[in-house]
């Protein structure tokens, strides 16, 4: 393995370390808003709230190192994708603190407002769909270098199929991760009122998951061609995702084994992430950016391969710590 493909590597599982944390955050806010208007938020909204509040404030430090590393990485992102991130960029980072400011409030005991918990269970379908956008430029037809300068094309974005599909891909893919997470630890928890409710939201959002999933291959074929033909070169990884998607839905079904039915969610989730970053490869934005021609000196890119490996080998354990602490002590998780 080469240099670039360790950089690439590395960058690619902090991001997935941030797909499956904030997903599980942002699709819990969600629940906890639609909880609230079904009427039905005495029975899971305290188990939301013994999730959400030792983990939120470490959530967004996988996405900081991802954008911190593609920066060093590989420079000319920071150019190319500059302009074109001004808008969604600028709007995630709005959301992410309207976010905040809800922790926060709820945090030292302020009073439940209605617009706040609005907000807050919008935030939480409204950040990775702004988000996911970076993937759908990633695959080329939204910018143009004219006169030396990067154009970014608003209108073909917005019009796009494929664009669409991709945020459609985001929302349900959130609210699946977080529905069978919220499942497992309702479990934990020992909670069955709430777990029968949040298992039904599992088994709800399994079919849109995968709906979205074919949807987003058919539409990188008619927008990126030459992209779904190296999809396909790697199509047993995304066979197998499939098939822990269908062990952990049978799992939630038959009311059994739910951690290690989440279990096999991150595997469906690795697998399909892994193989679409494998069959990007050596783009970064199509056709402008590759790794190999922008990656960062030789000196520069081990002294921080080196350096986000650490990272990673202390994040990962300081959050299993987090877990043990908290989300899976036996007094933390049944409320005593």
């Amino acid at each position: 393995m080469n240099i670039e493909v360790m950089g690439i590597a590395v960058l690619w599982t902090f991001l997935y370390g941030y797909l499956i944390v904030a997903s599980i955050d942002f699709g819990a806010g969600f629940f906890s808003y639609y909880s609230y208007r079904t009427g039905k938020e005495h029975l899971v909204q305290n188990m939301i709230k013994r999730y959400l509040s030792p983990v939120w404030e470490v959530t967004n430090v996988f996405l900081i190192f991802f954008i911190v590393g593609i920066v060093g990485f590989f420079p000319d992102t920071a150019y190319y994708y500059g302009t074109a991130l001004l808008l969604p960029g600028s709007v995630a980072i709005l959301l992410l603190a309207i976010r905040g400011s809800y922790y926060a409030f709820s945090t030292y005991g302020a009073r439940s407002s209605k617009v706040y918990i609005f907000l807050y269970g919008a935030t939480g379908l409204l950040i990775p769909a702004s988000l996911s956008t970076v993937l759908t430029i990633s695959e080329g037809g939204f910018i143009e270098i004219i006169g030396g300068k990067v154009v970014f094309l608003y209108e073909r974005l917005f019009v796009s199929p494929y664009s669409w599909s991709v945020v459609l891909l985001a929302i349900v893919s959130v609210l699946y991760i977080s529905a069978m997470f919220l499942t497992f630890y309702a479990a934990k928890a020992r909670d069955n009122p709430a777990l029968e409710i949040v298992r039904k939201w599992a088994l709800t959002w399994s079919g849109p998951t995968i709906i979205c999933s074919v949807i987003v291959f058919y539409a990188i074929d008619l927008h990126n061609p030459d992209h779904f033909q190296k999809m396909l070169e790697h199509s047993w990884m995304f066979v197998l995702s499939f098939v822990f998607f269908l062990g952990a839905v049978y799992l939630v079904w038959r009311k059994k084994y739910y951690g290690l039915s989440f279990i096999f969610v991150m595997c469906q989730f690795a697998f399909a992430f892994y193989g679409y970053g494998a069959a990007h490869i050596p783009y970064l934005l199509y056709p402008y950016l590759t790794m190999y021609e922008h990656f960062t000196n030789r000196t520069m890119g081990i002294s921080m391969i080196v350096a986000f490996i650490a990272g990673l080998l202390l994040l990962v354990p300081s959050l299993v710590l987090l877990m043990r602490l908290f989300l899976f002590n036996a007094k933390y998780v049944q409320g005593r």
